[in-house]
């Protein structure tokens, strides 16, 4: 009896936290579908009167697309190069011995506790100092030095729990630390770097005070910065804002939602342990 009970009531909170992620989203969906005024006085239910224009004349401009590609662009190579220099990073530390490993290691993991908004001003001085300003690398190499305590914590920690049998037998035929890590970690690890890779993408792809503040050309701007162009001086047309919105975060949940076993695994396979 008391098994059934804490089954029940585990569904049922189950049940209302799936509600409070799926709420916002359909709110966010049909809105894009509403007029103005039956926002305001409809903002969960279904359309009065289905206004398809706010879907339609974003998917026909090149305005959207043209953004989609910037996003998609600066995600691609924030994603990339946080996977190949943390991986590098993390097994190093995972398994090379030398003076200062251990103060680095918490060096990084202090790294966790500052959020970007505490950086803005002297990391908009460093990449104007670079000549970045107003370009995609101007987005995506702070965006890769951001993620990286993180992607190192949780690569290393799962580095660490992998067999050292396997180490010591490649050390035997004769493999360098380049091939190990090559030829045997890289394979083994793929649950934890999916991890990191989706929630690296989700980061770079819902990014928007990074982009604010290093571009200013229209033509470089990622899609959260596309929402803008929907705010005028007097007013703002919210259907074409949630419209937009739900188009551009399809293609993240769809990830996430095809990756989500990977990313548990990586999770669950002491990728925290540390």
């Amino acid at each position: 009896m008391k098994l059934r009970s804490f089954t029940y009531y585990r569904w049922l909170f189950l049940f209302l936290a799936a509600g409070l992620c799926l709420i916002p989203l359909w709110a966010t969906f049909v809105g894009g579908f509403k007029a103005t005024g039956d926002l305001r006085t409809n903002a969960l239910g279904l359309p009065k009167q289905w206004v398809f224009d706010n879907y339609l004349s974003i998917l026909q401009g090149s305005r959207f697309w043209q953004m989609l590609g910037n996003s998609a662009i600066i995600a691609l190579f924030t994603v990339l190069l946080t996977l190949i220099v943390s991986s590098m990073a993390a097994f190093t530390l995972a398994h090379l011995r030398f003076a200062g490993k251990r103060w680095i290691a918490n060096y990084l993991t202090l790294g966790l506790t500052f959020p970007f908004a505490t950086a803005v001003l002297p990391v908009f001085i460093r990449v104007r100092d670079l000549g970045l300003l107003d370009s995609l690398w101007g987005v995506i190499l702070p965006q890769i030095a951001f993620n990286l305590s993180f992607s190192i914590v949780l690569l290393r920690g799962f580095f660490q729990e992998l067999p050292k049998e396997l180490f010591e037998a490649a050390f035997i035929d004769g493999c360098s630390y380049s091939k190990i890590f090559l030829q045997i970690v890289l394979p083994l690890s793929r649950p934890i770097l999916a991890t990191v890779g989706v929630l690296s993408l989700v980061g770079s792809w819902n990014n928007f005070l990074l982009p604010l503040v290093m571009i200013n050309r229209d033509t470089l701007y990622p899609w959260p910065l596309g929402i803008m162009q929907y705010q005028g001086e007097y007013g703002t047309d919210w259907g074409k804002v949630l419209a937009f919105v739900s188009l551009t975060i399809l293609p993240a949940v769809g990830f996430y939602l095809l990756a989500q076993k990977q990313i548990i695994a990586g999770l669950t396979s002491g990728a925290v342990k540390g």
